[in-house]
């Protein structure tokens, strides 16, 4: 961008990449004032004026550069053509010459607003925020009923932080031109930096009430609404930019990648289909439809999607790592062994191909093969921590915990960061029966990464399985939750720990949120129906263990406890 596009989109520069979209306009040339025009020497100038001017018209900064440096030479004091010559500068992306040019107009004239304004908006958009302010504050004291010195003057105090000076300007100008839907839009611009994402979006609403076409403070609106946690409304504004904008693709990318991140893959894969499907752009639409069709089992689809972009471009490793994932799912290894294969060692896709491929190897009854695989790839890159876990998988697949957790124990010092070691390990010495040690490894893992959900979860549900530091267990529980909220399993555990607890109602709560969200787990129905038998709802009890029986037939544990329940229901 150069530097005029930088001072025509003005606030816009403020706006984060996820704002979308801003327009570049380029500031017109304007008459001068017939006081401008007091001598003879003073017309001659403003004749030339006029063959700059068309100059501009037709495109021709440099020409029209030359035609104000021979009306300068007829008026040099004139601030106006000084004025106009920082604006040629700016056409040209010269903006050191356009400064002095805008310096020179106020030499001649300290209380020419139209130069302070101009040489405020170059210093901002050149990084200079804080030399920018002063002439800001210069044009309001001059023409305090303008409202472009605000917006900018409120700008810089963004840039800068000074966001109570943003607050104050905004306002004053509120106060002479109560229905400036820009005033309310950068109030919620500056609450929103202020993480005051609530009261940004009543500045947004007023803003779009005042202009409804305000396409900008909708889409800013949507973005705060996200900051909230408000997602199914911020998706609302998204769909309602887009109704009225179709070809705004970058809020539709946007709305897609939301959609995406609540898991909401149907909607998600409907928009992507209403993009263009050629070019760069066109690449990176079919890569998602086929992550999307992969997600929801749509092999089929996914392997079309794929294997489209690879006949394109065959060298693009990663979806062809994809494309093999595709086949393996659908189980026809041979296919994904052999997409697989395709990939080089220069790859960075190369070792998880092979990690890969050596549990295809196991699935087709020959686990050796795959692990004397893992082990050679190891020895050509032993520095490779995704090998030893690939490896360690094996075994465990194999029901070799003990001979997993070796794997991963013997190399834990080489590799003392790495927290997905650390759970895995946590997860063997659990399978083991060496729950201290679990315990101890989910530990270290939360102390190098603080918001694992994961581990949060294991850690949290082993509590509550040995009944222990049960108010600890809820803490990384709730933490937990808080950070995947649509997680099922997690829910389960929170709903789990409710029932060790003996707080049965939330317990409740927790698990049916849980059964909705994965609604074909036999061990959350199963947890469900125990805090109703707890609680005595026999009835509710009932049903929901003759659910887990329907998913798990030979559950002897959940018939025992159906038997139990109908002799409790007999004898009433």
């Amino acid at each position: 961008m150069n530097i005029i596009q930088g001072i025509a989109t003005l606030g816009l520069l403020l706006l984060p990449a996820c704002s979308f979209s801003d327009t570049a306009k380029t500031p017109a040339l304007t008459a001068p004032s017939a006081d401008m025009i007091s001598t003879k020497k003073a017309s001659r100038g403003l004749y030339t004026y006029a063959l700059a001017r068309l100059r501009f018209l037709e495109g021709d900064a440099e020409g029209a550069l030359l035609h104000l440096q021979d009306a300068i030479a007829e008026d040099p004091k004139s601030p106006f053509l000084h004025k106009k010559v920082a604006e040629a500068y700016l056409k040209l992306n010269r903006p050191q010459e356009a400064v002095d040019a805008c310096e020179t107009a106020i030499r001649f004239d300290p209380d020419y607003r139209p130069a302070h304004v101009l040489l405020g908006m170059i210093l901002a958009a050149t990084g200079k925020d804080r030399e920018a302010i002063p002439h800001f504050e210069k044009a309001i004291l001059l023409d305090p009923e303008k409202e472009d010195a605000y917006v900018n003057l409120a700008v810089s105090d963004l840039k800068v932080y000074e966001y109570e000076g943003a607050v104050k300007t905004l306002k004053e100008l509120l106060k002479r031109s109560p229905e400036s839907p820009v005033a309310y839009y950068y109030l919620g611009k500056t609450y929103d930096r202020m993480k005051l994402h609530r009261e940004a979006a009543g500045y947004y609403r007023k803003a779009i009430e005042i202009k409804p076409d305000f396409e900008q403070a909708m889409i800013d609106l949507g973005i705060s609404l996200e900051g909230e946690g408000l997602y199914d409304e911020a998706a609302g504004i998204y769909r309602e930019v887009i109704s009225v904008n179709p070809a705004n693709i970058p809020v539709t990318q946007h709305l897609i990648q939301l959609y995406i991140q609540q898991e909401n893959l149907e909607e998600a894969l409907a928009l992507l289909k209403t993009l263009p499907d050629q070019g760069i752009e066109g690449k990176e639409v079919r890569r998602k439809m086929g992550l999307i069709y992969l997600e929801l089992e749509q092999y089929d689809e996914a392997i079309r999607a794929f294997t489209a972009i690879l006949a394109q471009e065959p060298e693009a490793d990663t979806i062809r790592l994809y494309l093999g994932t595709a086949y393996a799912e659908k189980k026809e290894f041979r296919q994904a062994i052999d997409e697989f294969g395709k990939i080089p060692k220069t790859s960075p896709v190369y070792f998880d191909a092979v990690g890969q491929t050596a549990f295809l190897h196991k699935e087709q009854g020959n686990p050796g093969r795959g692990i004397a695989m893992l082990q050679e790839a190891i020895a050509e890159k032993p520095d490779k921590p995704e090998l030893y876990l690939y490896l360690s998988g094996i075994h465990e697949s194999l029901e070799q915990p003990k001979v997993a957790l070796k794997v991963l124990t013997d190399i834990e010092d080489k590799f003392p960061k790495d927290s997905a070691i650390k759970f895995r390990i946590a997860v063997l010495y659990d399978k083991t029966g060496n729950r201290n040690a679990s315990i101890a490894r989910l530990k270290q893992v939360l102390t190098l990464s603080p918001e694992d959900a994961q581990a949060l979860n294991y850690l949290g549900y082993t509590y509550a399985e040995m009944g222990i530091h049960l108010e600890e267990a809820l803490g990384y529980l709730k933490k937990a939750v808080s950070l995947r909220p649509d997680d099922g399993f997690i829910l389960d555990s929170l709903g789990w720990v409710y029932f060790k607890m003996k707080r049965y109602d939330e317990a409740i709560a927790k698990l049916e949120a849980a059964v909705k969200l994965a609604d074909d787990d036999a061990t959350i129905m199963e947890h469900l129906g125990d805090v109703y038998a707890a609680k005595g709802d026999h009835r509710r009890a009932l049903a929901t263990y003759q659910r887990v029986l329907k998913i798990d037939p030979g559950n002897r544990t959940v018939a025992e406890k159906i038997k139990k329940i109908k002799a409790e229901m007999g004898t009433k």
